[in-house]
């Protein structure tokens, strides 16, 4: 029973870091698309999904830093 509950909680650990990417994509696609909507260039596009990408990095570790450990 243990034993069960020991694989299980690491296999929660590797699911919980696995998904910071999805925090990523999002911002990239979404910095991609407000570069699009400027329409001054294909420059900007790629400025804005290197803004949002750069939003994602700091969201992630500022923000969200000890979002599952305990004091």
């Amino acid at each position: 029973m243990w034993g069960y509950n020991k694989a299980n909680m690491k296999h929660q650990e590797e699911v919980k870091d696995n998904l910071d990417y999805i925090y990523y994509l999002v911002a990239l696609v979404s910095g991609a698309f407000v570069g699009a909507i400027i329409d001054k260039g294909f420059t900007w596009i790629v400025v804005g999904g290197v803004l949002g990408l750069l939003t994602a990095a700091f969201f992630l570790n500022v923000l969200v830093r000890g979002r599952g450990e305990k004091i």
